[in-house]
């Protein structure tokens, strides 16, 4: 089959890599680690299948409009994208469905938002309600650093527009973890769970980022838990929807804590494969990922049936200094063919750009290096001598990921 991906970051490099083990492969816009990269837009492009990559396309209805020109479309329409679109939205179908989640409040008014934070507890989360590329979760130590949070996305517009909602929700404790489920508007099919690191600095500390490295398996989502994630979560949010007039079609991505006492708590919804959650789960994946999305989109994930590679795999972040804050565009990369030959090893170009033959750091996260092996420890090692092998003084990278894995 030919099949369209849409997208430049490092999940659609992954996606097509994965994909183009078995079929025809372009990706729109690309970047200059994916081959097969068009700038075209995807309703000009011929393709029997159109895997969205990023939220943004999904949100505004890309999936819709080459849905109503017969094509087929992995992805859900604006409806269903609307659970990371706006987390307001989202908070009512979880607190109609029954999933558990942090307790909770949804704020136009900033000062009816400043009077909930009396409310509750010393710890928040506050949240922009719209898309803001993954940075519009500011977790606050203090009741004052969480009026000043309200401030900044209220007030200051720090977010624009994606914060004149934002939504207050108490800070659940525990770890952090991210499972993944297809679902095809009735029924769902567990893919695989992953740990992302967030936060810039070693040791989870600094801003939160799009994400600075990976790993999957999660050792904390046992098949018990698994199952309870697909019980309690997975499954009455794709009843809910489906209630709700909005059958959701596509990979749900859910972002989890697991409380002290084993209790999974869902901390948000995406509608797509994570980034760089993605470069670690669909390299693990034995089984066609062409067919499991073909069954998705076409109402068939009962028949499916998936098989996993036991390995592990993990990804590191190399981004610009300065992220996720003002950086630098514009340097040189070098050592990347010598690093992506390494055993085990793929380099994922994230935000990358061709330049007179030279390859130009282009954005915030640039690379994710990945590797693959029998454990955490050995694809830690394998990932980190591939970054030491990339020549580029303006990167950056967490020396730490899969720090929570003991002995890593």
């Amino acid at each position: 089959m030919q099949v369209c991906v849409v997208g430049s970051g490092g999940r659609e490099h992954a996606l097509a890599h994965v994909l183009g083990r078995h079929h025809d492969v372009v990706v729109t816009p690309g970047n200059p680690g994916i081959p097969g990269s068009v700038v075209a837009p995807p309703e000009e492009v011929e393709a029997d299948l159109f895997v969205i990559g990023p939220e943004a396309p999904l949100v505004a209805g890309l999936a819709d409009r080459l849905r109503a020109t017969g094509r087929l479309v992995f992805g859900p329409g604006a409806d269903g994208a609307r659970l990371e679109g706006s987390k307001a939205w989202m908070k009512d179908i979880l607190d109609d469905a029954g999933v558990p989640t942090a307790a909770h409040g949804t704020f136009t008014d900033e000062v009816e938002a400043l009077a909930f934070l009396d409310t509750m507890g010393d710890l928040f989360v506050v949240k922009t309600d719209g898309l803001a590329a993954g940075k519009g979760v500011l977790i606050c130590d203090t009741p004052e650093e969480a009026q000043a949070a309200v401030d900044t996305m209220m007030a200051e517009k720090a977010f624009g527009a994606a914060g004149n909602e934002i939504v207050v929700e108490e800070f659940l404790d525990g770890e952090e973890a991210s499972f993944f489920a297809l679902c095809d508007g009735e029924n769902a099919l567990a893919l695989a769970s992953a740990q992302d690191h967030k936060r810039v600095g070693e040791g989870d500390t600094g801003p939160n980022t799009g994400g600075m490295g990976a790993y999957s398996p999660a050792p904390v989502v046992t098949p018990e838990m698994e199952a309870r994630i697909m019980d309690s979560i997975i499954a009455p949010t794709v009843a809910g929807m489906k209630a709700e007039g909005a059958p959701y079609k596509g990979v749900l991505f859910a972002g989890l804590m697991i409380t002290p006492g084993g209790e999974p708590q869902l901390l948000e919804f995406n509608v797509r494969f994570g980034d760089p959650e993605c470069q670690v789960l669909v390299p693990r994946l034995k089984s066609d990922l062409l067919t499991a999305m073909v069954a998705t989109s076409g109402g068939q994930l009962s028949r499916l049936d998936l098989r996993w590679s036991e390995q592990t795999a993990l990804t590191v972040v190399m981004a610009a200094k300065g992220y996720p804050g003002s950086y630098e565009k514009g340097s040189e990369i070098m050592g990347l063919e010598a690093a992506g030959s390494r055993e085990g090893v793929i380099v994922f170009h994230a935000g990358t750009k061709a330049k007179n033959g030279k390859i130009i750091a282009s954005g915030g996260r640039v690379l994710g290096v990945t590797a693959l092996g029998t454990d955490v420890g050995e694809a830690k090692a394998r990932a980190y001598g591939a970054v030491d092998a990339i020549q580029w003084e303006e990167g950056f990278c967490r020396r730490d990921i899969g720090w929570r894995v003991a002995g890593a």
